[in-house]
């Protein structure tokens, strides 16, 4: 959603206008196509997707990437004051409260049935 968003404000953008917004670096290198990147210009890769194969140490990483997204459309919704902008971003915060409370209902879920209530000393998937 969010690369349809930067889509729909930039596909029409003049020369001038991508120069006046400081996208001529990005323009270079990928004219007005959708490149997924981060704020500071590093590219998406699937570094950050992370696994163990440890449901403890899986959902908390879980937790916390939809914490790290959440910020992501906080610091969005900070700076811009478009509509059109605002309301999709908004609906995809709301998202990650949600991911991020059922990520924490299943942590303790797993948590609660456990044999062993030390829960950082075991991989529960392996160690039994």
């Amino acid at each position: 959603m969010v690369s349809t968003i930067i889509h729909q404000l930039t596909r029409n953008m003049t020369i001038d206008q991508i120069k006046e917004a400081g996208f001529e670096t990005y323009f270079v290198d990928h004219t007005a196509g959708v490149y997924p990147q981060a704020a500071a210009g590093f590219p998406f890769d699937a570094l950050c997707f992370a696994s163990k194969g440890d449901a403890i140490t899986d959902l908390v990483e879980d937790m916390a990437a939809e914490q790290k997204a959440r910020t992501t459309y906080d610091n969005i919704l900070r700076m811009v004051d478009d509509p059109d902008v605002i309301d999709p971003i908004r609906y995809l915060r709301e998202r990650e409260v949600v991911h991020f409370q059922r990520f924490g209902e299943a942590l303790r879920v797993v948590q609660d049935n456990l044999d062993c209530r030390n829960f950082y000393a075991i991989n529960p998937e392996f160690d039994r």
